[in-house]
């Protein structure tokens, strides 16, 4: 799961950013005793920057609790030299004050902006500002002319004929009549899951009520008959989304059917289905997630229809700087790499190598736990070998690219990412990046992440591809030496124009690299080095790969005696215990549950995951409660939560469309493309690190710490391991 990365997304002011009509949800009155709301984040600059950000051509820093800008010469217009905050809430006919404190090294005159942050870029006010060399306060008001949750407060100081320092501070925007967060409408109380349920799974909802007595329950059908009947089963306070509920089990229905509701008095669900293919489809789209994040190759319409197509990304035709002859950062190395290809890592245009192979290795292993042979809508579909083959195998080139050349200082290690210099703006296809690329120094995580895959890969493709796999196999035991030789080289923290993915523990990479390279060779010498099980409170993520020791060991069993592969049957089932426990102790049943009662960034992912080793564990032990659980846990995916919210674009009424990305910003411009259907939205996240949770979710109970906002990226945003862990349970529930 990616952790908090720090986005400052630089909106260059020629940029065609457009926006999504209103969000907010208006109040039916204001009266005199409505407080005025402040607009701004971070307007004194006490400690750090964030979440303002200034154009490329005008750094900016914090000094002495001010924002000082360099302002460059030589530009015309003047948003090409600029500082700003994006997505305050703007409000149609409410006044807006804006007070601010600035001074310059010379006098100067500059604009302050409160509009839309694109076209048709509805200005509350536009006032020009005359700077001295001696702090001053300026107050303007103005109206805002549209309501838009994208407003765009900006110090536009292009058109400079000599360089100067512009410094701001005391920065405060006040006005509007809807509270911080507006009024979150979370719909019926009836929880369901908006896509629908097995014929032979279970069949659960979740009903949100402070009656403490059983309720009657009826389940109608699509001309509004009822099929069904019983009596609720009450829960109580379910602590971590703070909501007083209770069970709903229609279990005894197992009609196939459309456009089912469950009722409880007046309070109706959203629709459902009940079907046997029901995941089919989501299970393709979700795996066709991957082809529309690839780097490298024209994503066509004859695969992904008119609204997805797009050039292809980072080939070096301008404005791209290209992929195909990446240099490393300055200062770290003198050589260059072709690491074209690949998938785009998230909603940004980074490639990262920790993040990257558990992605490839859970498509891998969704084939070895299905066999996979799925047909998807993508190029490589008319040859023989297994669609999800071909596109976990796009990927894997690309880290097996990433490995330092032989002659080079550290040869056989592995460059950790390589990503723009610095941030991008949103509503910014791929093909039209104009930032210059770096390769970053190698790290013993990365080399490992490598060692791991390559020897998954080794074995996996053997049987389709002999010479792929002998070069898999041949790169992954260069990268196991080189990390041999170099057990502690780390990726720093923290970074611009790309998540650091910074990780100083490698103690289980080194386990489970260990570990898939030895079922893929069986060689005693590696077996040495598997030094990690699977435990329920690590689970495993890219940061935390221990866990996923055990279960390369559980797809190779021919290479443990009896008495090990009962000990590993044992672990896997010991975690599949504790999920199974933590899933059916919440009222919204759901296999993770945080024992510090918060919920971390991608959190999805962690309910998905800790699916995927229910199902693991129901394969090997053949116990029904497992697999019952990891059925149980879409539920939750799919609406059964406590904003009744599909995450999963295009599956369910209400579900996550807005996700953050570059190029899926529909919501900020409309010539781009929502989400593509089947892509999973990262979920509640507790550390609320963008500016759009902060200002609307402070206070927010861990469960509900979610808005389906493009700019909320620490709990809207979509990553590649998210979505392979959701590929991964939707194969396993559509051959359930």
């Amino acid at each position: 799961m990616p952790i908090a990365r720090r986005r400052s997304a630089v909106i260059a002011g020629s940029a065609a950013l457009t926006v999504l009509a209103a969000t907010l949800v208006a109040t039916t009155s204001a009266t005199a005793a409505d407080p005025p709301y402040e607009r701004v984040l971070n307007g004194t600059f006490d400690e750090e920057r964030e979440p303002w950000w200034s154009s490329s051509t005008t750094p900016s820093a914090v000094a002495d609790g001010k924002l000082c800008a360099q302002v460059p010469a030589g530009t015309v217009n003047p948003w090409e030299a600029m500082i700003g905050q994006d997505d305050l809430p703007l409000e149609q006919g409410q006044p807006y004050t804006l007070k601010f404190d600035a001074s310059a090294t010379k006098p100067i005159a500059f604009k302050a902006v409160l509009q839309q942050q694109g076209p048709p870029h509805g200005t509350a006010l536009n006032r020009t500002v005359t700077a001295t060399t001696t702090m001053q306060s300026f107050t303007f008001t103005g109206t805002s002319p549209v309501t838009d949750t994208h407003g765009q407060l900006s110090f536009q100081a292009g058109g400079a004929t000599e360089a100067y320092t512009l410094c701001l501070d005391n920065i405060s925007v006040v006005g509007g009549i809807v509270p911080p967060g507006g009024v979150r409408d979370f719909g019926s109380p009836v929880r369901v899951n908006q896509l629908g349920y097995l014929p032979s799974g279970p069949h659960r909802a979740t009903y949100v009520t402070t009656a403490t007595t059983p309720l009657e329950w009826r389940l109608v059908d699509a001309s509004n008959t009822t099929v069904a009947r019983g009596k609720t089963t009450p829960y109580g306070a379910d602590a971590l989304s703070g909501d007083d509920v209770q069970l709903i089990d229609f279990g005894s229905y197992r009609k196939s059917g459309s456009g089912f509701r469950l009722v409880v008095g007046e309070d109706v669900s959203e629709p459902f289905d009940i079907a046997k293919n029901l995941y089919s489809k989501l299970r393709q789209e979700s795996l066709e997630y991957f082809y529309n994040n690839r780097s490298g190759i024209p994503i066509e319409a004859k695969y992904v229809g008119d609204a997805w197509a797009r050039a292809a990304g980072h080939v070096g035709v301008a404005p791209n700087k290209g992929d195909t002859s990446v240099p490393c950062v300055p200062g770290s190395c003198d050589y260059s790499l072709d690491v074209r290809g690949g998938w785009y890592d998230a909603g940004d245009h980074g490639k990262y190598v920790v993040n990257g192979a558990i992605a490839a290795w859970q498509l891998l292993d969704l084939y070895e736990a299905t066999d996979d042979k799925i047909a998807l809508k993508i190029p490589e579909n008319t040859n023989r070998v297994p669609d999800v083959l071909d596109e976990a195998r796009w990927q894997i080139d690309f880290l097996l690219r990433m490995q330092v050349p032989a002659g080079q200082p550290l040869a056989g290690m592995v460059h950790h990412k390589i990503h723009d210099a610095a941030w991008t703006g949103m509503a910014l296809a791929p093909a039209s990046d104009p930032q210059p690329r770096y390769l970053y120094p190698p790290s013993t995580a990365a080399t490992l992440n490598v060692a791991a895959i390559g020897a998954r890969c080794a074995r996996v493709y053997a049987r389709w591809d002999h010479a792929f796999a002998n070069r898999c196999l041949s790169i992954a035991q260069k990268a196991w030496t080189a990390a041999l030789q170099h057990p502690a080289v780390y990726a720093p923290d923290g970074g611009v124009g790309g998540g650091a993915y910074d990780d100083v523990k490698v103690t289980d990479e080194f386990s489970w690299a260990a570990a898939e390279l030895f079922t893929a060779t069986g060689k005693t010498a590696y077996k040495r080095h598997i030094t990690t099980t699977l435990k329920a409170a690590d689970g495993f993520s890219w940061q935390e790969t221990g866990g996923l020791a055990d279960l390369a060991l559980a797809r190779a069993p021919w290479r443990l005696s009896i008495l090990d592969q009962l000990k590993l049957v044992g672990r896997i089932a010991k975690a599949a215990d504790t999920y199974l426990a933590d899933l059916r102790s919440q009222g919204y049943a759901n296999p993770y549950k945080p024992a510090n009662g918060r919920y971390v960034w991608g959190s999805n992912s962690g309910t998905a995951n800790n699916a995927m080793i229910l199902a693991l564990a129901a394969d090997l032990t053949g116990r029904s409660a497992y697999k019952s659980a990891a059925l149980e846990s879409l539920d939750y995916l799919l609406g059964r939560n406590a904003l009744n919210q599909s995450y999963v674009t295009g599956y369910g009424e209400r579900d996550s469309h807005q996700q953050h990305h570059r190029f899926w910003s529909h919501s900020l411009n409309p010539a781009f493309p929502s989400p593509y259907p089947g892509s999973l939205a990262g979920g509640p996240n507790s550390g609320l690190q963008d500016p759009v949770a902060q200002r609307n979710l402070q206070g927010c109970a861990p469960a509900k710490c979610y808005l389906d906002e493009l700019g909320s990226y620490s709990t809207n945003e979509v990553a590649i391991n998210w979505n392979s862990a959701l590929a991964w349970l939707t194969a396993y529930a559509d051959e359930a």
